[in-house]
Order: structure tokens, then C-alpha cells, then sequence
């Protein structure tokens, strides 16, 4: 097991990882001052797969369990709205416990309960997913808007980060994908040493070697932690790490949120965010390369064919980042040096076509 601080303005908490680590849970929770109980929030598919081992562990506890639709479709006003009833009816208090069983959604989702419940109460996070590596840590928490993805939430940071890697075993080839990307993304914010770390060390998704893994998964989480650290609620440099999420949160939301994985789309738009790197800061890289071993992995790195350009920056503009709908989007001058760059429309219109 592996231990990694996250220090930030408002709170500091660890993240252990490795496999195994959720057995440590229980002795966490009861140290926790006054608790009184405890909501499990998680999908259909992490519940039919796990929950039945975690209730076991927590059997000592005083538990209840509200259960979402599976991925995005988790995300959506009624979905929060019926979990905060579910909450209500259950009666719990401001000395309750939520926890984020999940991926990326189910944190997102839980973590946005527990912010608003009763104005604030504790809660932990439990990933089930590599994509969760990165949504995890660093306290943003969220639900979707049929304008944009994660449009409305807070910034609120969990007690704890228990991400034990047993449970990425039952991921499929795709969920792989979509959470690598993220990996991806960390790398070329960091440097040229975790970024060929990954292209040369990196031939498949197929059968990760677990140590591996594990190992490029502390570093990606790391990268994050430093970040946040420095910038908690996106002031600043913390927007760097929505390189490729511009194009990407624009595509998820005009294919439909869960038609196309968050990591599926976020691969589309880091490579968008390159060549324009390439064409605009005269970054040095070899997209082509890239692009291959993306394909190796099993990406498609095209824009949905479907998918009509102006209705992709009419999206970008509603991106968070955005001012006065100009399109800001985070490119990158080097390898480990991004930049976070106003774009004309008609740039982004002429790029989008070409490709």
C-alpha cells in the first residue's frame, strides 16, 4: 500500500492505493468523531459486482444503499435530487458518512450529495475505475446539464481516497481506455520521462501488469496533487489539467452523455489541442507517432463523423473556461509546459474541418 497526501486550502486527506487497501476502511470510519451512519452511494454494475463484500466489511456499521443508473445517466437532476430523499427518509444526520462507490460518475454524483446534504457532510471516496484515478482526487464534485457536462457543482474535497486496485480486475477493454486516457493526459502536463514511460513501456491495455499500473496511477495522481495543491478551485494553473477536455466535454455532449466514454473523447480532444500546440506555439512533436500508438491501444482518434463542426464550438464556448464565449482552450509549448490560450472562432472552425 501506498500512501499520497493532498494538501489543499480547505482540506488535507490521503489517498491509499494498492491492492487490498479497502480492508483498512473500517478502522478509518471508526475513527471518525460522533458517527452515526453511513450511505453507500453506487451503480447497477459495481453493485451486482462488490457491494456484497463491502456491506460485509462494514456489517458493524449502521448502513444504507442508494443505487444509480450505470456511468453518466448517474449524473442528472433527478438521479440527485431522488438520492438527497433517499437520504432524507433515512434520516440521516450531519454526522453521516457518504461513500463514492464507483467510477468517475458515481464520485462525481456522491461527492456533490454529500456538499450539499444537510450544507456539508463527510464523505469518501471509493474508486472502482483507472478513469477515477484522476476524478477522485481534488475535490471537484458535479451533476450535468443537457448544455454541458458537470455544469453544476461545488468544489469539495473527500475525507479519504481508498482506491484498492483489486477492483479494476473486472473492468472491460473499454473502461481501460477510457481511464488510461487520463493517464495520457497527465503525462504530457508532467514530462518527457512519464510520457515515454508510457509510450515505450505501453503495448496494450489488454493484460496491465498490476505493478505497473499501479505505479503510473500514483504518478498520475501525484501530478494532480500538485496541482490542486496549488490551486484548488481552478483559479489558475488547476485549469491546465482540462488539457483535451474542451473538444472533449463538446463531443460527449453532442453524441449524448455515455455514448462515448469520457476518456474516448478526451483522447479526440488532446489531440486536437497538439496540432493546434503544433500550428500555434511551434510545439515540437511527433503527432503522428502519437496518434499510432493511440491506435495500437485500440482509440479512435476521429471525430465522430455524425457530429457537425459548429455545433461542436457552439459547445466549446459553453465551456467553463470560456470568457465572454471566447473559447479558451489548454494548449501546450512543450511537453510539461502548458498553456491556457484564447482562440478565435473562425481558428477553431478552420481546424475542426480540416480534420
Amino acid at each position: 500500500m501506498e500512501k499520497i497526501s493532498i494538501n489543499t486550502e480547505s482540506k488535507n486527506y490521503s489517498v491509499f492505493i494498492g491492492h487490498g487497501v479497502i480492508t483498512e476502511l473500517p478502522l478509518f470510519l471508526k475513527s471518525i468523531n460522533q458517527l452515526s451512519q453511513i450511505l453507500i452511494v453506487t451503480d447497477r454494475q459495481v453493485s451486482d459486482l462488490h457491494l456484497s463484500g463491502l456491506m460485509e466489511m462494514l456489517k458493524d456499521f449502521n448502513c444504507s444503499t442508494f443505487i444509480t443508473p450505470i456511468g453518466e445517466a448517474a449524473k442528472t437532476f433527478d438521479v440527485y435530487y431522488q438520492a438527497l430523499g433517499f437520504a432524507l427518509e433515512n434520516k440521516l444526520d450531519r454526522n453521516s458518512v457518504l461513500l463514492a462507490f464507483g467510477g468517475g460518475a458515481i464520485g462525481d454524483l456522491g461527492g456533490f450529495i454529500a456538499a450539499t446534504y444537510m450544507r456539508g457532510i463527510r464523505f469518501i471516496q471509493i474508486p472502482t475505475t483507472i478513469l477515477a484515478h484522476d476524478s477522485a482526487v481534488g475535490g471537484k464534485v458535479a451533476i450535468n446539464h443537457p448544455v454541458g457536462k458537470n455544469m453544476i457543482g461545488s468544489f469539495y474535497q473527500p475525507d479519504s481516497v481508498f482506491y484498492d486496485l483489486s477492483y479494476l480486475n473486472t473492468l472491460s477493454i473499454k473502461e481501460k481506455r477510457s481511464g488510461f486516457a487520463e493517464l495520457i493526459k497527465h503525462s504530457l502536463l508532467e514530462d518527457y520521462s512519464f510520457y515515454n514511460s508510457l509510450t515505450k513501456d505501453i503495448e496494450s491495455l489488454e493484460n496491465l501488469n498490476s505493478e505497473k499500473l499501479q505505479a503510473l496511477l500514483s504518478k498520475g495522481i501525484k501530478v494532480k496533487a500538485k496541482v490542486v495543491s496549488k490551486d484548488e478551485k481552478e483559479l489558475g494553473d488547476r485549469a491546465f489539467l482540462n488539457l483535451g477536455h474542451t473538444l472533449g466535454h463538446a463531443i460527449e455532449a453532442e453524441v449524448g452523455y455515455g455514448k462515448i466514454t469520457h476518456g474516448e473523447a478526451v483522447v479526440i480532444g488532446m489531440i486536437f489541442a497538439l496540432r493546434l500546440s503544433m500550428e500555434m506555439l511551434n510545439l515540437t512533436f511527433d503527432l503522428n507517432g502519437f496518434t499510432n500508438w493511440l491506435h495500437k491501444l485500440g482509440y479512435d482518434t476521429a471525430i465522430p463523423s455524425n457530429l457537425k463542426t459548429e455545433s461542436l464550438v457552439k459547445r466549446m464556448k459553453q465551456d467553463k473556461k470560456a470568457h465572454k464565449e471566447e473559447i479558451r482552450m489548454v494548449l501546450l509549448s512543450n511537453i510539461g509546459q502548458p498553456v491556457l490560450k484564447t482562440i478565435p472562432e473562425d481558428v477553431i472552425l478552420q481546424s475542426l474541418k480540416s480534420i
